[in-house]
């Protein structure tokens, strides 16, 4: 699987799956707790879209699902946004190295 890295207002966002439903979040959102041991500390469930902050190496992070856009990881706020950019890299790579 390939990843795409989008950047917008300087914040990186890395698309882990843009075509899959919301089976592979809930996989994903399962992967990080199990083997980065991240707790996901606010949700957010709408009816077209699913927001999961959580904290990642000090950084708050945020694992996203569109219905239209599939899963995505970005950070959560803009501050300080190149080590939560260097942190978004980071997950994606250790998911793509693990089959997402």
């Amino acid at each position: 699987m390939s990843y795409h890295l989008k950047t917008e207002f300087g914040g990186t966002e890395a698309v882990i799956d843009d075509n899959c439903g919301v089976s592979k979040f809930y996989s994903i959102a399962d992967m990080l707790s199990d083997s980065l041991k991240v707790k996901f500390i606010n949700q957010v469930d709408d009816a077209e879209s699913l927001d999961w902050d959580f904290r990642y190496k000090n950084h708050f992070l945020t694992l996203h699902y569109n219905i239209f856009n599939g899963v995505s990881i970005l950070p959560h706020k803009t501050r300080g946004i190149a080590r939560e950019n260097k942190a978004v890299q980071e997950i994606a790579s250790f998911l793509e190295r693990n089959a997402f």
